[in-house]
């Protein structure tokens, strides 16, 4: 099994204690500055003078589970629904708690909210294209900002440490990480003489039902990658890579089901946090193409929940939902 490391080594000993003095992160890719309490940080866009220490952070999008789950001085933050099935009880409640600055699109950010919480950091966690929604320099007329947005799905363990290094509070969420590769490294233990000798195909929540597509993912994709933390591989390649995502996922015709997932040993298939089925999904599961599948009428179609998991704390969850959802592989 491969575990996502973040740590970088620094070579020499001397070298890595000045570093570390100054508060300089190597993981991150920030620069430590010796104008009193700030530092330059490596972010989307650009690199940028910002405290060493932030006391009252502002965050958006991606940043706002990262940076909650991370215990960092928020002080405002964007509408994130998407990811409140997957907060735990603690964070939600300090989730719905904090100011809201923003809405669930970049463009419905309101700057005098931002101004009246008084930050000392913005951090912004959209992707890269959607920061042009964004009126940047009004909000660094207010606080020094990073962008840090999201790219290929997988990249999560990555960008939710940058946003946490950003914001000061890299303990909590080195904690939070520690405890995820360990759960990750049992199971994988587990399922080690299974999970690792199956051909892997997945069918994501993503597909568009008006145009006749469904969407299939491969490795490092929203619906695969913390499956592949625990020994899985999904077969395969993306024919046209694009974006984003787009370089982990496509979308095929409904038609071609049978030439995407018909050497799969077993398929997984991406469901709601309370374990429904999505109408894209229940658009494939529908066709008589999914249902003549070998993986399918071997009974090998396993449902997987929490797969938008993007901080190691809502991946927990998604580790016991997949071990929940795989178990059967083990007494076939």
């Amino acid at each position: 099994m491969s575990i996502r490391r973040s740590s970088v080594l620094v070579g020499a000993a001397s070298l890595a204690l000045i570093l570390t003095g100054c508060g300089f992160s190597s993981q991150s890719g920030s620069e430590a500055s010796d104008k009193g309490g700030t530092r330059v940080f490596a972010a989307d866009n650009g690199k940028i003078t910002i405290p060493a220490a932030p006391k009252r952070v502002v965050a958006t999008g991606y940043a706002v589970p990262a940076l909650i789950e991370a215990d960092a001085p928020l002080v405002g933050i964007s509408s994130w629904k998407r990811g409140e099935p997957m907060m735990s009880k603690e964070d939600l409640a300090e989730y719905k708690k904090l100011p809201k600055v923003a809405g669930e699109q970049a463009a419905e950010t309101n700057y005098e909210a931002v101004a009246e919480a008084d930050p000392d950091l913005i951090v912004i966690g959209v992707p890269a294209p959607v920061l042009g929604d964004i009126d940047v320099k009004r909000l660094e007329s207010i606080a020094p900002v990073v962008a840090i947005g999201p790219t290929v799905p997988s990249a999560w363990r990555e960008l939710s440490r940058k946003q946490s290094d950003a914001a000061g509070s890299l303990k909590q969420f080195d904690a939070a990480k520690d405890e995820y590769e360990a759960k990750a490294a049992e199971l994988a233990e587990k399922y080690k003489d299974v999970l690792p000798e199956l051909k892997l195909g997945h069918v994501g929540s993503y597909g568009e039902v008006a145009k006749g597509t469904f969407q299939r993912e491969f490795n490092g994709s929203w619906g695969t990658n913390i499956v592949e933390d625990m020994g899985a591989t999904y077969y395969g390649k993306v024919k046209e890579p694009g974006p984003g995502s787009r370089a982990v996922s496509e979308y095929p015709s409904i038609e071609e089901l049978p030439a995407a997932f018909g050497e799969a040993d077993a398929m997984t298939y991406s469901v709601n946090a309370d374990g429904s089925v999505p109408e894209a999904v229940e658009y494939v599961m529908d066709s008589k193409l999914w249902k003549n599948l070998p993986a399918v009428k071997a009974g090998k179609a396993f449902p997987l929940r929490y797969t938008e998991a993007a901080t190691y704390g809502q991946a927990m969850q998604t580790l016991d939902a997949i071990d929940k959802s795989l178990a059967g592989l083990l007494n076939r």
